[in-house]
């Protein structure tokens, strides 16, 4: 009798110290091991209590005691030795579910292949990727690339393109030279290619799948897919070169907080002001859309573009909701670009096109560059 005592005294304060060890996951949780901690799903539990009684478990493991069921423990009346022996976890048959609870956990186990997060089952921040992508970006990025076209079309119905007040004198002068006009229209149509084949994949499930069926654009978002990829480097090259060839005349000066102020009279003909030879406008377009928006898509879509760098899919998923976003509010501010540069500015295109322009538009519209030139 004195001996059992004593043993039971021994075994109450050894469980009060060391407690029993826990599985999270299965039909039911082992109890936590206070002072281990929870163990990962598959170990033994070890709790190392050989002459302990069946169903007696809860007299020590009441959470005062030793520590009990953990908060997230499946509700039971069952003791713990339904599931727990002293010795090892004992699955409950048939029921795979604690596995897929932990694969879905996102936790790395053990497997033969190499590469990081290789395993990695499932990662469930991928379903959020899926559900912002095809979600709000779709959404709202649809509704921009939609509004602004038709406001730009507005604009111009109501206002039409902004027009010399002079008459032309024939004589001409360079606004740009040969390079800068081959860096320009690198960019533009390096540009365009990946806006289309862009959109392309962004919204083609949506809008081409009910037109043309799936098989046709499987083909079309495979070719779009292939070109995005190829051209993407060459859009940053372009980028690059035309920073540092633009960057020079792009500095900003006191004159274009000037023009920033009367710029709905100066867009609209009815106020001039004088500007180096970019205005305000253009000085923005040149550092919120070619450096910024440049280098946001730029340096996103090498991310996504070469995946070989062993990057982890919570990187690719930020990227692409990154590379989303940016390249959206790119093409959008780019349709403004457009139209002030063709149909919006008269002679704007040919400047580009053929690098001159008449000495009465480089007056009225760039009046301090102008004065340079001819001084």
């Amino acid at each position: 009798m004195v001996s059992r005592a004593l043993f039971l005294s021994v075994w109450l304060a050894l469980c009060s110290v060391a407690g029993g060890a826990s599985i999270n996951g299965g039909a039911f949780a082992a109890a936590a091991d206070d002072s281990a901690g929870t163990q990962a799903l598959g170990q033994a539990a070890g709790f190392s209590h050989p002459e302990v009684a069946p169903g007696t478990c809860s007299t020590c493991h009441d959470g005062m005691t030793a520590t009990g069921m953990s908060a997230n423990h499946p509700a039971t009346t069952a003791s713990c030795d339904t599931c727990h022996s002293t010795a090892s976890w004992i699955e409950q048959p048939l029921n795979n579910a604690p596995v897929w609870r932990a694969v879905r956990y996102g936790a790395e186990h053990s497997t033969q292949a190499s590469g990081r997060e290789a395993g990695v089952l499932i990662q469930s921040a991928g379903e959020t990727w899926r559900q912002i992508r095809n979600g709000p970006i779709t959404l709202y990025g649809g509704l921009v690339l939609i509004l602004v076209p038709i406001a730009i079309g507005l604009f111009y119905q109501w206002k039409g393109p902004l027009q010399l007040h002079g008459q032309p004198t024939g004589r001409l002068v360079q606004r740009f030279s040969y390079w800068e006009r081959l860096i320009h229209w690198s960019v533009a149509i390096t540009f365009v290619v990946l806006a289309v084949t862009g959109i392309l994949l962004l919204f083609g499930r949506s809008l081409l799948i009910p037109l043309i069926g799936h098989a046709a654009f499987a083909w079309f978002a495979q070719v779009a897919k292939n070109l995005h990829n190829l051209v993407g480097p060459l859009f940053i090259v372009s980028v690059a070169c035309m920073f540092v060839m633009f960057v020079r005349d792009n500095v900003w000066h006191g004159i274009d907080w000037q023009w920033l102020k009367k710029a709905p009279q100066v867009l609209s003909g009815k106020a001039h002001v004088p500007s180096g030879k970019y205005n305000a406008a253009e000085k923005g377009w040149f550092w919120g859309g070619v450096a910024f928006l440049g280098l946001v898509v730029g340096i996103s879509g090498l991310i996504l573009d070469f995946p070989n760098f062993d990057q982890t899919r919570a990187t690719m998923q930020i990227a692409n909701i990154v590379h989303g976003v940016g390249a959206l509010i790119f093409i959008a501010a780019s349709l403004g670009h457009i139209y002030m540069g063709t149909i919006g500015t008269e002679g704007a295109y040919q400047a580009m096109r053929t690098g001159y322009v008449d000495e009465t538009w480089a007056k009225e519209h760039h009046e301090i560059w102008f004065d340079e030139v001819k001084s």
